[in-house]
């Protein structure tokens, strides 16, 4: 009975969270697909088309002028099973690859969205909008520091539009949340908490090396990340939690409610950084990234504090994941199912005296769709060739994933790391530095 209410409160916050697309019946996107003209139509390619690929994509066809003409990825069975459902969707099937690169040979598609683990981001994108392209990337942007930059400087040299998925950013109430905090109406704002309590996770068994999975090529799936024997833990969705190909909750999770924190603070880099935490709650298990970790942000005029753990859901504010920007006259609590404000008191003359008029929870409302909603930015983008009405643009998707980067690096040196904003540099610090950089091996190189 426990482990049925443990998946229900699971399903229902992914759904609660992410939207209903993820769960919509193949024939229920088809069905409210119209006809248009072959003029209209923009042509997609999805490089990466297992997990958040695929739900990128359903939510890309929901929208009349998208079409999948090829897919891309490294495991043949995947292949067959997305073909098929593309196929559902929208009544034709498209041309599968196992190499990339030759989707991205095909004149006729217009853009394409990266779903592949984290380590190949960043040569996805910029093979990508070499070949012409338009890119929906998966966040976090890139796997290293060093990365976001080449792919930020790609985009300025290629001028094509670029969507991170950081698709809180096309939440109507988040927009909400924001202009309210940046009214003045809690005043000053000297710190904001965000964090993910993750209690869905448990440890993840070790297991031997074996051979992968018939039709899988590997070597193309290690790409530029160290050569090691196959393991099915380091595969598909728990490659977060390796560190060769990912950082763990930090960048996977942290992205989306750093892009928030900082957006609505108008903050880009840190002063300085500060980690702490470990493997604490499954010391024994397969992972290798933190499944506990306090990280304290120091900003200007603000201090930021990070906080995730695995195995538990009681968060702040009794919210599994969140942001909560802390003013002297209240707080503004806000995350995937609504927002908040929680106002100040102070005792006064034997009673409690709030600085402010507090207000209930204002829900999400319950037909909004950020990914959706996010995708149709996008769409909007292409089709007006206009990069500035992004939701979330190539820069704004660097901030969130140099900023998780440096949580990270913080974590992994074990000591408080000072950034050095004019150089793109640690003050004074060869290990943190030499972490800002990426290492591609098995003859594969970083774009310059």
């Amino acid at each position: 009975m426990k482990n049925s209410r443990r998946s229900f409160l699971k399903k229902s916050a992914l759904a609660a969270g992410m939207g209903t697309a993820f769960f919509m019946p193949l024939e229920a996107i088809a069905a409210q697909r119209k006809k248009i003209s072959a003029n209209e139509k923009i042509h997609f390619g999805v490089i990466g088309i297992n997990g958040m690929g695929w739900a990128n994509l359903k939510n890309h066809l929901k929208i009349n002028e998208v079409e999948c003409i090829a897919i891309a990825d490294v495991d043949q069975h995947v292949l067959d099973v997305r073909s098929g459902e593309i196929e559902a969707i929208q009544g034709k099937k498209p041309t599968i690859y196992k190499d990339y690169r030759k989707l991205l040979e095909d004149k006729d598609i217009d853009a394409v969205i990266i779903g592949t683990p984290d380590h190949w981001h960043c040569l996805n994108m910029v093979d990508a909008m070499a070949a012409g392209k338009h890119v929906y990337v998966e966040k976090p942007l890139a796997n290293s520091i060093e990365e976001c930059n080449v792919m930020m400087a790609a985009a300025k040299r290629y001028g094509k539009i670029v969507q991170v998925g950081q698709w809180q950013r096309s939440g109507r109430h988040y927009r909400e949340a924001i202009d309210f905090v940046q009214s003045g109406k809690i005043g000053n704002i000297r710190l904001v908490k965000v964090w993910a309590y993750q209690g869905w996770m448990k440890p993840i068994e070790i297991k031997p090396d074996t051979t992968p999975p018939k039709g899988v090529d590997y070597d193309m799936w290690l790409g530029p990340a160290t050569k090691r024997a196959f393991n099915p833990n380091r595969f598909h969705f728990n490659f977060r939690w390796f560190w060769d190909y990912a950082g763990g909750l930090m960048t996977d999770w942290g992205v989306h409610e750093i892009d928030i924190a900082l957006y609505a603070m108008n903050a880009v880099a840190p002063k300085s950084v500060m980690a702490s935490g470990g493997k604490l709650a499954y010391p024994n298990d397969a992972s290798e990234t933190p499944d506990t970790l306090q990280t304290v942000f120091e900003y200007d005029n603000f201090n930021m504090l990070w906080e995730h753990g695995t195995g538990i859901n009681n968060g702040n504010y009794g919210r599994t994941e969140g942001i909560a920007f802390i003013g002297n006259l209240g707080t503004v609590v806000l995350n995937r199912q609504g927002w908040e404000l929680i106002p100040e008191w102070e005792w006064r003359d034997g009673a409690n005296y709030y600085k402010m008029e507090a207000f209930p929870e204002r829900k999400k409302g319950s037909n909004e769709n950020y990914v959706e909603d996010h995708a149709r930015n996008f769409v909007e983008a292409i089709q007006k060739n206009d990069a500035s009405i992004l939701n979330c643009g190539i820069e704004s998707g660097s901030v969130a994933a140099i900023n998780a980067h440096m949580g990270n690096i913080a974590y992994k040196t074990g000591r408080k790391i000072y950034w050095d904003k004019a150089k793109g540099l640690f003050k004074n610090d060869s290990e943190a530095n030499a972490m800002i950089r990426s290492n591609y091996q098995n003859g594969w190189v970083l774009p310059k």
